[in-house]
């Protein structure tokens, strides 16, 4: 592949410029300030994600003697810390200054951080007052001297820290933890006329009343600072013995993930040089990755400042409300998908008719089994409560609960031994792959033949995500589909991969090559002077095979339209190269998370849902699924969803050929689109498409033609909801966990 290096991103570097468009949202004007403060505590908490994963993993590799460079650029893992430290120093600029935008704001809106180095006196004596009695009786203040050693600082946990002096001690420090004993956003209302609120960050009290906790000792120097470890742990080490429980296994892996080296400290701006060099020698973190922020330090509490907005009811600063659309009062999934396929779309469509639909399987009796896979799960799940209701129904329910969910472990852990309680079967997937794969195959037996129900989604079975992400999800009742996918589940029960398949694609011996193999078919097109067109939406891309092979539809003239929400290994625009490849990300009030790909224009468009992306661990070291689309109504439907996203000019932003994005705008005149509102419109009313009808023999004479029925009424839109076609004027907002963690 001569010269192909230039069009080669770095993956990590390509993440860090995601976080930076997430980080822009939060000086965007035209979004509503409550939801510019959930975009800034979005860009916190995957900030610290990306430290405790990406550069635990890469400090990990630095420690062995062989370490491996990155595949796709050829950096070294040392070469890729220094590159990331750089990269985050220039956005903690950034998020410091948009920060303080969002407090000046807040101010103008009768929120009114409390600077504590220009308290009136009025003030002094209330906090003083409030920390004495609310905030002291509940610290647990430390010395660190020649007796006292230095203690375990605790992950993403606020310290104050302070240096001390005393003639009999002489010179030592002195930590106080900033727990989580009390409120981390302190909030007081005004007693006056003004209804203005005071808003306090309480390290902030702490670290201006501290004095009073070592008042036996002169305070020298002092400031507040924040520590992040290493969270990639594996499982290998545990496994060596084959009777323990895997659940066992893991429980042991989280407390140890507790303890891993720190990767990351934050400090106050202008940290005493003692201090930070005291801290650094005590945790190992080398200078380049010690950051000094003015913003707060947990960034992700300000989503709770965001809550607070909302509950005192200011919804001028928020989003109007945009809700699921709810199914028609009869309608029956159940039924309507063993008549013809159906796609539905979260979080424009509701996720209710689904829970419905497996609470109705597991009592009918024709229904034999329920199978399906479990990654990230609801807290209070209703979907797995469907499945106990099902198995204490007495029908056969199983399970494939992957464990190692990142931060969602031990969620997953208590589910699993609340399904085996339930009777359900319960398995854990592979030692050597995480099974990222969602699927579901209700099995029934009517007349004496088994008939298949299979469900294909892109995203999780979690009613929370479901109305923050936008995902697919497919339901089929085709005898072939449901053979695969009985196929797929017996084979992760018994270890193995599936090799064989024609219209599902499992991952990893039969999603890339499948996908290539179509874009191959494309290539063959344009080579013959025939249209030729590739469409993929997904989250990421770094696959170099996959790269390649669009690099090759490139050169070989296919235009390739590329719908990446996250990171994206690739330039686009190259010429001689990527010319002929176009790139955008779309980052709005909703996480794009569905994966869709498509091949071809016309009858011959082939169309795919998947659960995997293009990165190398979907297409090489998960369990994925997907499925081609034959309904031509619902395959139509996708890729009207992908021209949509492809005019979207309220989202999106396109990257140029030197790999930045630039924001994109509508030409002079034209209204903004905005796809992701769009899609409301898009997916009204689409509860009860009937498939094509088969063709019915022609009656003995002529029946009079029935008059046209009447057009029945739009349901209204949603409240807050303007029932416009595909253009809305107003700004998406991005989840906010995306939290969450937790997490993809």
């Amino acid at each position: 592949m001569e010269n192909q290096e230039n069009i080669f991103i770095n993956r990590e570097l390509s993440w860090l410029d995601f976080n930076s468009r997430v980080l822009a949202l939060a000086k965007d004007k035209a979004v509503p300030l409550g939801e510019r403060l959930k975009f800034a505590a979005i860009y916190g908490s995957n900030l610290d994600e990306f430290f405790m994963v990406r550069v635990g993993s890469l400090y990990d590799q630095t420690l062995l003697k062989n370490n491996k460079p990155d595949a796709v650029t050829g950096m070294a893992p040392q070469a890729q810390l220094a590159a990331i430290a750089a990269r985050v120093a220039q956005l903690q600029g950034k998020c410091d200054k948009y920060c303080q935008g969002l407090f000046v704001a807040l101010d103008a809106q009768g929120y009114h951080k409390v600077d504590f180095d220009h308290l009136s006196k009025t003030q002094d004596r209330f906090w003083k007052a409030y920390f004495q009695k609310e905030i002291l009786p509940v610290l647990s203040p430390q010395i660190v001297d020649q007796r006292h050693p230095f203690p375990f600082l605790n992950n993403k946990q606020i310290y104050f820290i302070v240096q001390l002096y005393s003639k009999a001690d002489g010179s030592h420090f002195g930590i106080i933890p900033v727990n989580g004993s009390f409120e981390r956003v302190l909030y007081m209302k005004n007693a006056d006329e003004t209804n203005t609120t005071q808003v306090v960050f309480v390290e902030e009290l702490i670290a201006h009343y501290a004095a009073t906790v070592f008042d036996k000792h002169t305070v020298q120097r002092c400031c507040l600072f924040r520590v992040t470890r290493n969270a990639d742990i594996t499982v290998d080490e545990g496994m060596m013995d084959h009777d323990i429980d895997f659940r066992d296994v893991m429980s042991e892996l989280l407390k140890k993930r507790r303890k891993l080296a720190a990767v990351r400290l934050q400090f106050w701006p202008q940290a005493p040089q003692e201090i930070a060099k005291f801290l650094r020698d005590k945790l190992l973190v080398p200078p380049e990755r010690c950051f000094a922020q003015s913003a707060p330090l947990d960034t992700a509490c300000l989503m709770k400042l965001a809550g607070r907005l909302s509950a005192d009811g200011d919804t001028a600063l928020f989003y109007p409300a945009a809700r699921p659309i709810q199914a028609p009062g009869r309608y029956d999934l159940y039924a309507e998908a063993q008549r013809h396929d159906v796609l539905l779309a979260y979080p424009y469509q509701s996720i209710r008719p689904f829970i419905h639909m497996l609470l109705k399987a597991g009592a009918d009796p024709d229904v034999v089994s329920i199978k399906m896979t479990l990654y990230r799960i609801a807290s209070d799940s209703q979907i797995v409560q469907a499945l106990i209701n099902a198995a204490e129904n007495g029908k056969q329910v199983v399970v494939m609960v992957e464990l190692r969910a990142r931060f969602d472990e031990q969620n997953n852990i208590d589910w699993s031994k609340q399904l085996e309680d339930a009777g359900c079967t319960v398995f854990y997937g592979f030692d050597d792959y995480k099974v990222h794969c969602k699927l579901t195959l209700i099995t029934r037996k009517k007349d004496g033949r088994y008939q298949y129900l299979t469900q294909i989604g892109t995203g999780n079975y979690n009613e929370r995500t479901s109305e923050q992400y936008f995902d697919l999800s497919f339901l089929t009742a085709r005898q072939g589909i449901g053979e695969e996918a009985n196929a797929v589940f017996n084979n992760m029960a018994l270890q193995r991969l599936t090799e064989h398949a024609d219209i599902m694609l499992v991952a990893p011996l039969r999603f890339k090559s499948v996908l290539m193999q179509e874009m191959d078919a494309q290539i063959a097109q344009a080579v013959q002077g025939r249209p030729a067109h590739i469409i993929l939406k997904n989250n990421s891309i770094n696959d170099p095979d996959i790269i390649g092979k669009i690099r090759a539809a490139s050169c070989a003239g296919v235009r390739v339209d590329m719908i990446v929400r996250g990171i994206c290994c690739m330039r686009a625009g190259v010429p001689g190269q990527t010319e002929n490849v176009h790139i955008r990300s779309l980052v709005g009030r909703y996480l794009e998370h569905a994966r869709i790909y498509c091949f071809g224009e016309g009858d011959a468009m082939r169309v795919y849902i998947a659960s995997g992306d293009f990165l190398t661990r979907n297409t090489e070291r998960r369990v994925e699924v997907g499925v081609r689309v034959e309904d031509a109504r619902i395959a139509r439907r996708l890729r009207e969803i992908l021209d949509l996203q492809l005019r979207d000019t309220v989202n999106a932003r396109e990257m140029q050929p030197n790999g930045t994005y630039t924001r994109v705008k509508p030409a002079e005149g034209q209204p903004p689109v905005d796809s992701q509102m769009a899609m409301y419109e898009l997916f009204r009313g689409d509860w009860t498409h009937p498939a094509p009808a088969a063709p019915r023999p022609a009656p003995k004479a002529p029946a009079p033609k029935p008059e046209p029925p009447a057009a029945k009424k739009a349901p209204p839109a949603p409240q807050g909801r303007p029932a416009q076609d595909a253009v809305h004027k107003r700004r998406p907002g991005l989840l906010r966990q995306w939290l969450g963690r937790r997490k993809r």
